[in-house]
């Protein structure tokens, strides 16, 4: 099966920090990438802005070293990277000054959509969006691209919000979740409301729980000053396990409309419950290599790495089926997995010798991208009814064929979303600010009992106090695997 690749009409793009690593590690080489499959036109332009004073030839030289190490397989091409790099421009900018701004309006092309990526810290936001508009810089076919974090809590984010509306409508106003652009994340929705399979399933009645980890094998080098500040609950909690648990739970659209789509998402977090204090454990790394205190530099750091918690939605779907969310850093493997966990059935035939089983659904965002579906069948062999589960499993690299092993990076999809004009996978800002009234009290009640991160192994699945959480409940977590 091969994809269709749908072209975008001319742009400029202007990616503010681009000398930075994520510009360097992921925007840059996505839009390489996006560009060797012939999506874009023959004059689209690439703006690099920074305040390193580099001319061009030297920045497009910064791209192509770039290009080598994170897209290795396009970069074989010697005449698509070179085709690729013409593309590709520089301006030195301050965006805490005039410098340079009027070099980039002379770059700029008329009457076309024009997009202005902040590949940089979020106190520099406001200032750009100010500039860009007091500098003319902006059209009707202008839109800004925000990186989270989308502030440090509601406070915050409604003042961030309410300094982008100044400048720019809602509309042009894309704040991006790479989680959104994964492939399997988007075939949630796929799953969900293109199958008749499922969706008449999807309630209280016939599921038990819900379970989504995002476990991360990786420490915190490099980040540690911002994470000691975040912790797992902002960093990720917040929006990336918040929107997966958004696209698990809505009710299904009227259509497939950014903003039918993100209504349904809002309703989801405003009828999250507040969650119970022993509803909560909080983690941090130590044993094998430097403990989480040790790599942050502060003996006496109470910032958590890992947290898992059990949530509920008051709605009529949902009622009485529980959430359990976790994540951390530095676990047994890198592994994302949204496992849906079927009930019992009411009656068993099959005595108890047959054990309980159960259907679990699981969707796996990464590594190995797919979808297995654990059903119960009869072991083989004489002796009896004995029952066994196995799983139907589709990865997309065997079921979509060998052009499909490798998938998209989320970021192509995204950023050639923003260029079609396409919010469906970027959050709105009522959606942020809604995450954040949810989320700070959570933060505020732990920091008011004192409470302090639990203690758990370097490779481990965390700290046991959230085994105790499932098992409270009767229930257990499922592996994390690799």
């Amino acid at each position: 099966m091969v994809s269709r690749v749908i072209p975008v009409d001319p742009f400029d793009l202007v990616i503010f920090g681009s000398t930075g690593d994520l510009a360097q590690r992921k925007i840059l080489p996505a839009l390489f990438r996006r560009f060797c499959s012939g999506q874009w036109p023959d004059d689209v332009q690439i703006i690099g802005a920074a305040r390193a004073v580099y001319d061009r030839d030297a920045f497009r030289d910064i791209v192509a070293e770039s290009l080598r190490t994170h897209a290795a397989k396009q970069c074989q091409d010697a005449d698509a990277l070179s085709t690729f790099l013409q593309r590709v421009d520089y301006v030195p900018l301050d965006a805490l000054s005039d410098e340079g701004w009027d070099l980039l309006a002379e770059k700029l092309t008329v009457d076309r959509v024009r997009a202005f990526y902040f590949s940089v810290g979020p106190r520099l936001f406001g200032p750009l969006a100010e500039s860009i508009k007091s500098h003319k810089l902006a059209t009707k076919q202008t839109r800004i691209v925000v990186e989270k974090p989308f502030g440090h809590d509601l406070e915050s984010a409604r003042a961030l919000n309410a300094t982008l509306a100044r400048h720019f409508s809602e509309g042009q106003i894309y704040r991006i979740d790479h989680y959104l652009g994964k492939e399997t994340v988007q075939n949630l929705m796929a799953v969900r409301f293109g199958n008749m399979l499922f969706e008449p399933l999807w309630n209280s009645q016939y599921v038990d729980h819900i379970q989504i980890t995002v476990a991360e094998s990786v420490g915190i080098d490099g980040r540690e000053e911002y994470y000691d500040r975040a912790g797992a609950m902002r960093d990720m909690m917040q929006n990336h396990l918040m929107q997966l648990l958004c696209l698990i739970a809505m009710e299904p659209p009227a259509k497939f409309d950014p903003d039918a789509v993100r209504d349904e998402k809002l309703k989801v977090i405003r009828a999250l419950d507040p969650v119970e204090p022993h509803h909560i454990v909080r983690g941090q790394f130590e044993g094998d290599g430097p403990s989480y205190r040790e790599v942050v530099g502060n003996p006496r750091s109470t910032t958590e790495s890992y947290v898992a918690l059990k949530a509920h939605i008051s709605n009529w779907r949902w009622a009485g089926t529980p959430f359990y969310l976790r994540t951390g850093k530095r676990l047994v493997a890198r592994s994302s997995v949204i496992n849906v966990m079927f009930k019992d059935a009411p009656h068993s035939i099959f005595g108890a010798d047959a054990g309980r089983h159960a259907n679990v659904l699981s969707i796996r965002l990464q590594p190995n991208e797919g979808i297995t579906l654990k059903v119960t069948i009869k072991e083989p062999g004489p002796g009896g009814m004995r029952l066994v589960d196995v799983p139907l499993d589709m990865s997309f690299a065997e079921a979509l064929g060998p052009e499909n092993q490798d998938p998209p990076d989320a970021y192509e999809r995204l950023v050639m979303d923003v260029i079609r004009g396409n919010q469906t996978l970027f959050m709105r800002g009522d959606e942020v600010e809604a995450a954040w009234a949810w989320t700070d009290p959570i933060i505020a009640g732990w920091q008011a009992r004192g409470d302090v991160p639990k203690p758990y192994e370097s490779g481990s699945t965390g700290p046991g106090d959230a085994e105790l959480l499932m098992k409270r409940d009767g229930r257990r977590w499922q592996g994390i695997n690799p």
